[in-house]
């Protein structure tokens, strides 16, 4: 094979905590040249006020802990105020309980994200409060693998 079709891909499979066990859906990875870029394909969502939901890469590792913990904060590798971290991405919209995002980011590449996690959070980033938004409870959360 001349490689065009080889891929660097990395997946997060999101999963809903126990208040909201309904959402599933995952999140794939993929290095291109201009960046990387994310797909998002969610269904489960909870209605909330505003049907915009937080979305964002953390530092942690996993996703134990009470309220998925172990995510830590937003992934900010050098130390910007929100909304400029390398993890913060666009906002889930709900569409018929569920949610479908595509966007390119050039604020990191592939191999800084496998291993550390992507978390939906229960209500809209205000992209004003620092240090991550306002966007209330973490609500569901993947861990980003290598495929």
């Amino acid at each position: 094979m001349n490689g065009i079709f080889k891929h660097k891909i990395a997946l997060a499979t999101v999963s809903g905590g126990a208040d909201n066990p309904e959402i599933s859906g995952s999140v794939k990875f993929y290095q291109k040249p201009m960046g990387v870029l994310i797909v998002a394909k969610i269904s489960g969502l909870p209605e909330n006020s505003t049907g915009f939901y937080g979305f964002h890469i953390h530092e942690g590792t996993d996703c134990g802990g009470e309220g998925f913990a172990n995510t830590g904060s937003h992934y900010n590798p050098k130390g910007v105020m929100h909304p400029r971290h390398a993890g913060d991405l666009p906002p889930l919209l709900n569409c018929g309980n569920g949610a479908f995002l595509a966007v390119l980011t050039d604020r990191f590449k592939l191999e800084d994200i496998i291993g550390r996690t992507v978390v939906i959070h229960e209500g809209p980033d205000d992209f004003t409060t620092q240090p991550a938004g306002n966007a209330g409870r973490k609500i569901a959360c993947g861990a980003i693998k290598k495929i």
